[in-house]
């Protein structure tokens, strides 16, 4: 992610730093009228400075777009503006375009002080899924874990027995009738857990 903390370390003076993201199969002349009626509304900036910041932006922008014919399979992505320098005394302009490793499948225009690279993080987050189950006298649970996000599919509730303080033939059958359903109850947890987890008789998790 050495690219996106670059991009996250990037401040302006003004607000005209660009965030640009075309998602796969959207078409390039949509982003560019966007970027048209984006310098339009730009002309009304009171700040002399700001304003002709943000125009040059723009048509960086509009400029960078021109390389593309098409938008690449995985989505297309433009940083674009006037920046601080490293030593945060001086201001430089910077640009960058490039096409995510993965799919992006999500839309940006964001003119502001920083660039928006909250995108760019949730591409890294991890692809592999993980399920769990919560088992316990009072029932169960089924989730799936990725990445940060936990989603939980299915809770349900259960009533077993308590054990039975009378001895003779009625503990016996108290004692029976608890382990019959303590079996029934486990024997629901399995068939829950190949409904989640199980597709074509291969994990999905």
């Amino acid at each position: 992610m050495r690219r996106g903390k670059t991009l996250f370390k990037f401040n302006s003076n003004g607000t005209s730093m660009i965030s640009l993201i075309i998602p796969p199969g959207e078409q390039i002349t949509k982003t560019q009228k966007k970027l048209l009626e984006e310098a339009g509304k730009a002309s009304n900036i009171k700040s002399r400075v700001n304003r002709q910041s943000v125009e040059a932006a723009l048509t960086s922008t509009r400029e960078r777009l021109k390389l593309y014919p098409r938008t690449p399979n995985n989505g297309l992505v433009i940083y674009c503006g006037t920046v601080f320098s490293e030593d945060g005394r001086s201001e430089k302009k910077y640009t960058i375009d490039f096409e995510p490793y993965k799919a992006i499948n999500r839309s940006l225009y964001y003119c502001g002080e920083r660039f928006d690279v909250e995108p760019l993080k949730s591409l890294l987050e991890d692809d592999q899924r993980f399920g769990f189950i919560v088992v316990d006298g009072n029932g169960s649970l089924y989730g799936i874990l990725q990445g940060s996000t936990r989603t939980i599919l299915q809770i349900i509730k259960v009533d077993l027995p308590k054990k039975h303080g009378r001895g003779g033939q009625s503990a016996l059958r108290f004692a029976r009738l608890r382990e019959e359903k303590r079996h029934n109850y486990l024997r629901k947890v399995a068939e829950l857990a190949t409904q989640h987890f199980i597709t074509n008789d291969r994990p999905n998790v």
